[in-house]
């Protein structure tokens, strides 16, 4: 009876030391529009904070859109605050005002530039981290480079573009339907001017329709090769080989305008920070499997990065 009842006790311990948590969860609201969630190690030691910034579209602080669940951005924040590194990832304001029925149609680009700006700030006047690095996904690599910029200490890129937003969509449109590449152009070399207009084919109204032209505008007026020349803090640009948004090239073109910048390409990765094995068609749909793992060497790099 004593061995069986200290056979029970050992397994109860090993249940619970499997199950304990190794940081600590807290959700914050930093201005009126940003709610986040904040990943602290379990450690007494002073550790660096990771502010983890969303792509585009209406994604929230998990990486996840209306019918798209992959908790990607979740799945980044917990492994890294596994490896000791604290993380931050928040909602972008849009996803608020969805959810509260408020949805501001005047919203612009620099809007979400101000937010990853006030979510820096709010830390920085804390004071109770090492370093603070920001992590911008997507869209959010270009507004992670306007906010770091004489704030955080380090700049990491996951699957952001070099080029101008308005040149990415000609090229997207283009390899799509060659014969409304130039249409396309005509629409953003108009945008680009600061010119609104109405005369683009239908089939393009969800790119360059009437509510979103000012918002386009504004996003046009940024170029990220420009930009990341500017950033004097150490830097890591990351991206995968089966990106189907955003190609290794990008990558590359963002390396060669900082040449102090480190590179990494991740072997079979996509755009959700997922390793793929299969075709474009399992890439796609992997996009709303929240069951599959990130890729281990995209923690690996960029732990090593940040504690470097």
């Amino acid at each position: 009876m004593k061995r069986y009842l200290f056979l029970v006790l050992v397994l109860i311990s090993s249940v619970s030391f499997c199950q304990k948590k190794i940081y600590s969860e807290e959700n914050l609201s930093i201005t009126k529009w940003i709610d986040g969630t904040l990943l602290s190690p379990n450690s007494s030691n002073k550790s660096s904070l990771a502010i983890i910034i969303a792509g585009s579209g209406p994604t929230n602080r998990d990486g996840n859109q209306n019918f798209l669940k992959n908790n990607s951005l979740k799945k980044l924040a917990e492994s890294l605050s596994n490896n000791g590194i604290s993380t931050f990832r928040y909602d972008k304001r849009i996803v608020k005002q969805i959810r509260e029925g408020k949805v501001d149609n005047d919203i612009m680009f620099d809007d979400f530039v101000s937010d990853a700006s006030a979510v820096i700030d709010y830390f920085k006047e804390k004071g109770t981290y090492s370093k603070i690095y920001v992590i911008g996904h997507g869209q959010g690599s270009l507004v992670g480079m306007l906010a770091s910029k004489d704030k955080a200490d380090g700049f990491i890129s996951l699957a952001g573009a070099s080029n101008n937003i308005g040149d990415v969509l000609v090229e997207q449109v283009t390899k799509m339907a060659p014969k409304l590449g130039k249409e396309a152009q005509k629409v953003v070399n108009k945008l680009k001017a600061g010119e609104a207009t109405t005369d683009y084919p239908e089939t393009l109204a969800s790119l360059f329709g009437p509510d979103i032209q000012a918002f386009m505008m504004n996003w046009m007026q940024f170029n990220p090769k420009e930009l990341i020349k500017e950033l004097d803090m150490p830097i890591l640009i990351v991206n995968g080989t089966k990106d189907l948004q955003v190609s290794e090239s990008e990558s590359k073109l963002l390396k060669e305008a900082n040449e102090k910048a480190n590179l990494i390409i991740i072997e079979n990765m996509n755009h959700v920070l997922f390793e793929i094995k299969g075709d474009d068609l399992e890439n796609s749909k992997s996009y709303n499997e929240s069951f599959r793992t990130i890729s281990p060497q995209l923690i690996t790099s960029i732990t090593d990065f940040i504690n470097s």
